[in-house]
């Protein structure tokens, strides 16, 4: 039997004068998850990958604790879980031997390559995950550059458009859903947009990303495809990380250009971009939550220092609060493991 003393939750507060609570609101896990405002989901996720040749073979990324360099057999053995998961998109990305590599990265557009025929098998193992590739020489130039490199040293912005065209054409041949312009060349997008079209590639979307700053935040991505530069840096193509009315610039041109999507890289020091951008567009933004957020999570954790899972959740949550519909990251895995209802 309840005493006249016993206190609840409903009792009558000392303090009159506060007639708006927010409290109300987080009293319960019920009442929280009722008026949750942002809600991340396994189709808000995309799952990069690294293919490299041979057989039954995988390598892990030391400065990427958990992902791994897939052989094609094994990386559709991983394309086949992550669709079982609830994943819907993988993103492709080529560890390409020294010796294919030149100047020029002729190997980019090689109907045969690594990327050409690992798309080729993901088409007919796993027909309905949507596969997007990078479109981007720096896997297989020889200097490690984005760009066709003149003899003094200078990123040649329209020849290396003309080879980003060969190689998104022999991307979608292959059967690609997706291709990922990650270059920052100018004029690229529209480029080639109008190569699909002609050649009949009329459905395949052009995921562009259009706001890629010159960041220290992808050492680790590097070390994965052994692609950093041999000399200089990016700086000249990649954007000013103190820039944000430049991003809308590029926004705007990629849009005018045919980009189906458009991409904000990296995500988190960025949250202000994906914000500006989500408000200037109705199409689709992505943003990259990259391999140096991802290291520097994998790292506080091993070390006690922080709660992985919860980590892991308040990171892509304030990604999409931010205002990204799309979250390529390396954590898809996890998250989808994580979520209600998986």
């Amino acid at each position: 039997m309840s005493s006249k003393n016993s206190v609840s939750h409903h009792s009558k507060s000392t303090n009159l004068l506060l007639p708006n609570r927010p409290r109300r609101l987080r009293r319960t896990p019920a009442m929280r998850r009722m008026v949750r405002e942002t809600q991340l989901s396994v189709n808000d996720l995309i799952y990069p990958l690294f293919v490299m040749e041979g057989e039954s073979h995988q390598q892990e990324i030391i400065s990427m604790p958990g992902c791994y360099r897939y052989s094609g057999d094994l990386l559709l053995k991983e394309v086949e879980n992550v669709f079982e998961l609830g994943i819907n998109a993988i993103a492709l990305f080529p560890v390409i031997p020294e010796d294919k590599k030149d100047a020029t990265a002729t190997e980019s557009y090689n109907p045969d390559g690594l990327v050409q025929r690992t798309v080729k098998a993901i088409r007919q193992a796993v027909p309905e995950i949507v596969v997007i590739t990078d479109v981007a020489l720096d896997p297989f130039s020889s200097h490690g550059h984005d760009g066709i490199v003149s003899e003094d040293g200078i990123i040649l912005n329209d020849p290396t458009v003309d080879v980003l065209v060969k190689m998104a054409l022999s991307q979608a041949n292959a059967g690609a859903d997706l291709v990922a312009p990650s270059d920052m060349m100018d004029g690229r997008v529209g480029a080639i947009r109008q190569a699909l079209d002609a050649e009949g590639y009329v459905d395949v979307g052009i995921l562009a990303y259009s706001a890629k700053y010159a960041s220290a935040y992808y050492g680790p991505f590097r070390d994965a495809l052994d692609s950093a530069p041999k000399f200089g840096d990016k700086k000249t193509y990649q954007m000013d990380s103190a820039n944000a009315k430049e991003a809308l610039k590029e926004i705007a041109l990629d849009i005018a250009e045919g980009a189906d999507v458009l991409m904000i890289k990296p995500a988190l020091a960025y949250l202000d971009i994906i914000q500006q951008v989500r408000n200037a567009t109705q199409l689709p933004v992505a943003a990259y939550n990259v391999s140096g957020e991802y290291a520097m999570i994998k790292a506080a954790s091993q070390r006690g220092w922080i709660d992985e899972k919860s980590v892991i959740l308040e990171t892509l949550t304030s990604i999409k609060r931010a205002g990204a519909d799309l979250i390529l990251t390396y954590f898809a895995k996890d998250v989808a493991l994580m979520l209600p209802g998986t």
